[in-house]
């Protein structure tokens, strides 16, 4: 694998931790290439204008979380930005769009820049606005005619933004204005109301000329003037991945119904061409798209999601608004293993390929998989744990160890997630891989 030191160590590190790595998941994505091929021209979709919302599904453990994220990698190289946010009852309820706008600007990234990214685009954007104005014939040595300019390119292009949320336009003005005049925590007051960030200082509201905190109903409007900015300053597109979603079946009725409505206006103003450049994933589970409990409470917007599932699997369409997972297979789990140990083997001792070779990585997957109940949809991350740290890590570091001869498989309930724990028969396994 032709892949650079820092991206392979982080990708190991991560599998050591046994989380899911934050770059380089193209090299772990066994069993995705059926989807690539629709992804990326719905990505080009957004990227050059358009909106998209997709819906995907699969039991847990079927990899939702790692599908989401490897999208996001791939929207990156389109050039778009990207924002993760975990639905939950308490921290981001799906009915209130102001704390998903919140979290969305949290976690906004971009290939350039991590988490949260807001400052840095909306630097970059008023810095395009200066280097337009200048490219239009304003001189750099006259600073009022310079700010005129700008002034006057931030409202043009926020025209339409300015008709449903007025006071977006108002805080990039205000912003601008603290930091010109070199007031620096005004200027973070007012770039965090811009995020949806509640209790602001009343004096950084007051420079902007903004009251209040960012509610429900202008969330809509404070995504549609993100779009534009992110737009302008070299972005075309963002993909927000609304994980999760299936959370809502475990709330109360009346907040359940609240937040299925809310999710359908977002569809609908997708569909309406409100949000250019748009992309929006959601993730749940089979019994929220189907179930009483879930998507079903709201018959508008589970028709606009519904898909055949009836077919063979094998015939599923990736273009279709759901597409499902259908979970790792034996396969493919030894498909992982072996590019992990090929990517591992990179910049490891000689004795790696020698000592774990494809027989020993299928004896360990099947041990893993047979300490999870036999349900080989829920080991890869536990298994690929196993691999690098237990296996991998002492096989390039002591000369004298055999992994067949000196390594027990053993998996405990405190190294499990609630997933992993329910799969399990029992409540610890020892296994021999010999």
């Amino acid at each position: 694998m032709k892949v650079s030191e820092r991206r392979r160590r982080e990708v190991i590190d991560a599998l050591r931790r046994g989380t899911v790595p934050s770059a380089g998941l193209d090299l772990l994505a066994v069993g995705l290439d059926r989807f690539t091929g629709a992804l990326d021209a719905e990505l080009d979709t957004a990227v050059q204008g358009g909106s998209v919302f997709k819906a995907v599904r699969g039991e847990y453990g079927s990899g939702k979380t790692f599908f989401a994220r490897w999208l996001a990698e791939r929207a990156k190289q389109h050039g778009m930005a990207v924002a993760e946010v975990q639905i939950s009852e308490t921290e981001t309820p799906l009915h209130r769009l102001e704390t998903v706008y919140r979290r969305l600007c949290e976690n906004l990234s971009t290939a350039e820049f991590p988490p949260s990214a807001l400052r840095s685009i909306v630097d970059a954007w008023m810095f395009t606005l200066e280097e337009d104005a200048l490219s239009a014939g304003v001189s750099e040595s006259d600073s009022a005619a310079l700010d005129q300019a700008v002034e006057s390119l931030l409202e043009k292009r926020l025209a339409e933004v300015s008709r449903s949320a007025p006071t977006f336009a108002a805080a990039l003005r205000g912003y601008r204005t603290a930091v010109a005049a070199g007031d620096p925590a005004t200027a973070e007051g007012v770039l965090a109301w811009l995020g949806g960030q509640p209790h602001v200082s009343a004096s950084a509201k007051r420079s902007a000329g903004v009251r209040g905190d960012l509610d429900h109903f202008g969330a809509l409007g404070f995504l549609q003037g993100l779009l534009t900015v992110l737009r302008d300053s070299g972005h075309p597109g963002l993909l927000l991945v609304l994980d999760e979603v299936e959370t809502l079946q475990r709330v109360r009725s009346d907040v359940r119904d609240k937040a299925l409505n809310a999710l359908r206006q977002l569809v609908d103003e997708i569909d309406s061409g409100r949000f250019p450049g748009l992309y929006v994933l959601v993730t749940g589970t089979p019994a929220f798209f189907e179930g009483h409990q879930g998507l079903q409470r709201l018959p508008p917007l589970a028709s606009r999601l519904a898909t055949d599932f009836t077919t063979d699997p094998r015939f599923d369409n990736p273009r279709a608004v759901q597409i499902r997972l259908p979970g790792f297979t034996r396969e493919g789990l030894l498909e992982l293993g072996g590019r992990v140990r090929d990517l591992y083997a990179v910049g490891a001792s000689p004795r790696v390929p020698d000592l774990v070779d494809d027989d020993y990585v299928a004896l360990l997957a099947e041990a893993v998989a047979g300490s999870l109940g036999g349900k080989v949809g829920v080991a890869p991350r536990v298994f690929l744990k196993k691999l690098v740290g237990d296996v991998l890590d002492r096989v390039d570091q002591f000369p004298d160890f055999t992994p067949r001869e000196h390594y027990r498989l053993t998996v405990g309930t405190a190294e499990l997630n609630e997933v992993e724990r329910n799969a399990m028969s029992v409540d610890d396994v020892e296994l021999d891989v010999l």
